[in-house]
């Protein structure tokens, strides 16, 4: 008896073996990471970049492009100011951003794990008690039907054999998606930190200019106090007194303006830190107190792709479209799922624990689509259109990344110039302005020639704050751009470590941008 129902076995035995060794079979392409850029700079010859610029560094301190991968991670900390230092800390602690990005990022890995579980045998236990009645008749003997209790307990046990490797390349694309999750944190964290810093660099350029602003307010007054000293002394007029008070009416429309910019930018910084601008209010940033970072160090074109988070989610996204597609295509062959189970049933609970009425079973099933109405090709199909549009994705994301470092390298190069250029304009105007007033004083010149010269030293002077700002500005705007050492995550920092879960992802080999799989002849 027991050998019969041994041979019974041996074909569904058998089966499954089969099965279990076309297994490692995975249909859909293979990924590999795309190619380094060729280039090896970022800009094109004869445009000029940060430290070639012709400038006298006592008026504008140079700064040098070194070639380096070495980032700093808190790179906001090359300014030496403790306060931006403690708000973007404060930030990187409290931005509801960072979190969202985190718990989404801890989402993402437990589908990993909750795809994966799916390649390993899935064991469940069922049991049950009910009465049902017995028809006897069909037995030859002549009477109603017998009630009788029920009882049944026993495992049973599954196993996807997954043979065309649809499993594995959901894990596969599930792993790539978490991929993305982590390096969407990582853009997230340095965006917030970079965020902060801007806006801290624009609190501290308009406080300066408000400062620079009051002053000049405060030489129009000296001019209205002048001319009417003059008035009195017969060597001045009416007029050219209006003339004083009129200018110190316009130069006085500059400041709300510049007053509304503040508020502007204090309160940017107290959503970014988490809070309303209600219950918190930023340090007072000077611009005086922010240092220009003298080295810069540029990565490579080739570094750059592996270094920039956005650059490294959308490969991951690449990588995800690439699995998806062989999911679809092994959506069209057949499914194989290996059974098996214990069953033990009674009718008498002191019956329930005897072997002769215990039961197995066990089975290899089959189900292969045969008609869908060209659901199953069409699936494919559109795998591969959103694989090709990820791979232009990714080239589109490159291109822009270069593109944004090319524009803040020469930007640098130009304000050093423009720096260089207010400087010189500054103090230029300021000696015109007081040989004008020393002129105007002595009965040489009229008022007018020295409210032209205080015109132009007010512009010249604003001028060097907001260029001196816009300097500073670009300089963390490409510190950004390079990805700032984000990779080399301290401690503390809001990135989490990864965490082990299920299969890991084929390894990723350097090779040109994936061409998209060919169209399989089947369903």
């Amino acid at each position: 008896m027991r050998r019969g129902r041994r041979a019974g076995a041996a074909p569904a035995l058998a089966a499954a073996a089969l099965a279990l060794t076309l297994s490692a079979c995975k249909l859909g392409p293979d990924f590999f990471s795309p190619a380094a850029p060729e280039e090896t700079g970022y800009v094109g010859k004869g445009e000029p970049l940060p430290g070639e610029a012709a400038a006298d560094a006592k008026l504008a301190p140079p700064q040098r492009i070194t070639a380096s991968t070495k980032l700093e991670t808190e790179w906001w900390r090359l300014f030496r100011s403790p306060p931006l230092d403690a708000v973007v800390k404060e930030a990187l602690a409290g931005n509801p951003t960072i979190a969202q990005a985190r718990s989404t990022l801890v989402s993402a890995r437990e589908q990993v794990v909750a795809v994966a579980g799916g390649l390993l045998p899935q064991v469940d236990i069922a049991a049950g008690v009910g009465r049902q009645a017995v028809n006897v008749e069909v037995s030859g003997v002549s009477r109603s039907a017998i009630p009788v209790n029920v009882f049944s307990i026993g495992p049973t046990v599954s196993y996807a054999l997954d043979v065309f490797g649809g499993l594995k390349r959901q894990v596969e694309a599930q792993q790539a998606q978490a991929d993305v999750g982590e390096y969407q944190l990582a853009a997230a964290y340095l965006s917030l930190s970079g965020n902060v810093a801007l806006e801290a660099i624009t609190v501290a350029g308009l406080r300066g200019q408000i400062e620079t602003v009051e002053t000049i307010l405060a030489d129009d007054q000296k001019n209205v106090d002048l001319v009417k000293t003059a008035q009195a002394g017969g060597t001045a007029s009416m007029v050219d007194v209006t003339q004083a008070q009129s200018q110190l009416a316009n130069d006085r429309t500059l400041l709300p303006p510049l007053r509304q910019q503040l508020s502007v930018a204090n309160h940017a910084l107290a959503v970014y830190v988490g809070k309303t601008p209600a219950t918190w209010s930023p340090p007072e940033f000077d611009l005086t107190a922010l240092t220009l970072p003298a080295d810069l160090p540029v990565s490579l074109p080739s570094q750059l792709v592996r270094q920039r988070p956005d650059i490294l989610a959308a490969e991951a996204n690449l990588h995800a479209a690439g699995a998806l597609v062989g999911v679809a295509t092994a959506n069209l062959y057949p499914n194989f799922t290996l059974t098996g189970g214990i069953n033990q049933q009674a009718t008498k609970l002191a019956d329930f624990f005897s072997g002769a009425y215990s039961a197995w079973s066990i089975g290899l099933g089959l189900a292969a689509p045969v008609f869908h109405g060209g659901t199953l090709k069409a699936r494919e199909r559109a795998a591969v259109a959103t694989f090709e549009a990820a791979r232009d994705g990714y080239r589109e994301t490159v291109i822009q990344a270069f593109g944004q470092v090319a524009d803040l390298l020469e930007a640098l190069a130009h304000d050093q110039q423009a720096v260089v250029s207010q400087k010189q304009a500054a103090d230029t105007a300021q000696e015109a302005l007081r040989l004008a007033r020393l002129s105007f004083q002595n009965g040489n010149t009229t008022l007018l020639n020295v409210l032209d010269s205080e015109r132009l030293s007010d512009q010249a002077r604003l001028g060097l704050v907001r260029a001196e700002a816009q300097r500073l500005l670009d300089t963390a705007q490409l510190f950004v751009a390079l990805g700032s050492g984000w990779w080399n995550t301290p401690p503390n920092a809001p990135v989490p470590p990864p965490i082990e879960a299920g299969p890991a992802p084929p390894p990723r080999a350097a090779s040109p941008v994936p061409r998209p799989p060919r169209l399989s002849s089947a369903r």
